[in-house]
């Protein structure tokens, strides 16, 4: 309650009268339409419990972090997420939040299941082996992580690796314990 209130009330006010206009878009969740038809599955009723968080890039030749060029490597692996966050904080939604994304492949959640695509939100940071997420990716990732919990009994805030250690060591370069304690602030 006192961060809601904090953020839709307190925050926008000092703002106003500070005149600080770049950190008001981190209180905004900015979401751009990029529905795909490849590496997810329509769904019905289906019980969302947990948000898993990867990292990508474009590793096919061209820009590594255009959006476009991330989609179509998607593609050709025949894999999806439902959001993607660029370098600039920008969220993309791929796959809409009640349809199965394929995100996870084998992997195991705390409480022994295995079907993680069935029951997750998968979120992808565009970020590279060797560079760290940036602030505006941070941010938009809590305010997004913020926002399903709002909307989803959420038990698990997990990293892929965490679901699939030892196959997969994503997100890079992310101080994880931070991202943590900002969702609480």
């Amino acid at each position: 309650m006192r961060s809601t209130f904090y953020n839709y009330i307190i925050l926008p006010i000092f703002l106003l009268f500070t005149g600080i206009s770049s950190i008001w878009s981190q209180g905004e969740l900015k979401i751009v339409d990029k529905t795909v038809s490849f590496g997810m599955r329509e769904a019905n009723n289906r019980s969302i419990d947990a948000i898993i968080v990867h990292s990508t890039f474009n590793n096919s030749g061209g820009e590594k972090y255009d959006i476009d060029l991330v989609i179509k490597q998607f593609s050709s692996y025949g894999v999806s997420s439902h959001y993607v966050i660029g370098r600039d904080g920008t969220v993309y939604q791929l796959v809409k939040e009640q349809n199965v994304s394929y995100h996870a492949g084998k992997s195991q959640l705390p409480d022994g299941r295995t079907a993680v695509n069935t029951c997750s939100i998968g979120i992808e940071i565009m970020t590279s082996f060797d560079e760290s997420p940036t602030d505006e990716q941070i941010d938009a990732l809590t305010l997004l992580v913020n926002d399903i919990k709002s909307r989803y009994d959420i038990k698990f805030i997990l990293r892929h690796n965490d679901i699939a250690p030892g196959r997969k060591t994503d997100p890079w370069n992310m101080d994880w314990d931070a991202f943590l304690k900002k969702l609480d602030e």
